[in-house]
């Protein structure tokens, strides 16, 4: 990458921040202000998503960790009065817990590709069971709705939308952040060879049951924690829509969707699909239902054929390769 054309994304990442900053400034409807703070917070929860996904560790269980996190978060707030932020620690540590006597059983003995997949699946689908079993505690497919004490930094409830929307916002910087470390440190490039090959990765020396382990800990107590901030804004929480099979199989086709090897990939595939599920619900109200998952599904589909690596991600590398192109010719022609 050029000088010129990195200060030139610097540049724009500067605007595009400035002008998500002063947006809810301008007081635009508080529809668009909800839209984009639902899109804040599950891209943040694709981006943690994508910290495994993108070294093929692809798991289709994350809803488990959500509805560890929210019904942690929710059941101490609603009966012993204690603070979301602490419950946001406490259900991200539940959540990292499984994530490691998971983790560990399957790195351990081998469990890798199409199978890890699998397990990680039913993991989702069985914390949804058990949150629907226990419904004397957790008010089982009906779910349970955020005791109100009104506005409040320290119970994380606010009255205006406006306070999650930065919220979420920071919540989703720090994701981006954190990407950036990790693609930093040697950590990426040891997790990078376990994904290309892990024998062969193992030869050299490389601790392959740690680092997977250390990557899916961070997995899963972050997207705990954006559980527990789903949990707060919309002030209600059920096994069907932080942790059954639904919800667990979303957060994976949004990455994929936008491309998941890339940092603004899942920011990107789930504004696409949030947008998407939002105009059809509005266009055709309950004529449709479903219609949008149907149109995803299929865009997916070909997504995956013909762009492996997301929308994003075959832009962004259409565009490297151009600017290299260009850059040679001109050292050529300079030579």
């Amino acid at each position: 990458m050029t000088a010129r054309s990195f200060l030139k994304r610097k540049f724009l990442f500067v605007i595009l921040l400035l002008s998500i900053l002063i947006l809810p400034l301008l007081s635009p409807s508080p529809y668009l202000i909800h839209i984009i703070t639902f899109i804040f917070i599950w891209s943040y929860i694709t981006t943690v998503w994508s910290y495994m996904g993108r070294f093929h560790l692809v798991s289709l269980g994350h809803g488990a960790f959500l509805g560890i996190g929210a019904y942690i978060s929710i059941l101490l707030f609603n009966d012993y009065n204690i603070s979301p932020w602490i419950g946001m620690l406490l259900g991200g540590m539940g959540a990292a817990l499984l994530a490691l006597i998971l983790g560990y059983a399957c790195f351990r003995f081998g469990v890798i590709g199409d199978y890890f997949a699998l397990v990680t699946l039913a993991l989702g689908e069985l914390v949804a069971l058990m949150i629907d079993a226990f419904r004397n505690v957790t008010g089982g497919s009906l779910g349970m709705t955020l005791k109100s004490v009104g506005t409040s930094f320290y119970y994380l409830q606010f009255e205006k939308e406006i306070y999650y929307y930065y919220i979420s916002l920071l919540f989703l910087i720090f994701g981006l952040f954190l990407w950036q470390i990790i693609d930093r440190s040697r950590i990426q490039k040891a997790l990078r060879a376990i994904g290309e090959d892990e024998i062969a990765a193992a030869s050299i020396g490389i601790r392959i049951v740690r680092y997977k382990l250390f990557i899916t800990l961070i997995s899963a107590f972050l997207t705990a924690t954006g559980g527990v901030l789903y949990t707060q804004y919309m002030t209600y929480v059920n096994p069907e829509t932080l942790s059954g099979m639904g919800v667990s199989l979303a957060i994976p086709f949004k990455a994929i969707l936008g491309g998941m090897f890339h940092v603004w990939g899942s920011t990107i595939g789930t504004a696409m699909i949030v947008s998407l599920e939002e105009y059809i619900r509005i266009m055709y109200g309950a004529r449709f239902i479903g219609i949008s998952q149907v149109f995803y599904g299929a865009l997916l589909v070909a997504l995956i054929i013909f762009l492996p690596k997301g929308l994003y991600g075959t832009l962004s590398d259409y565009w490297h390769k151009r600017n290299d192109r260009r850059a040679s010719k001109i050292e050529v022609r300079l030579s």
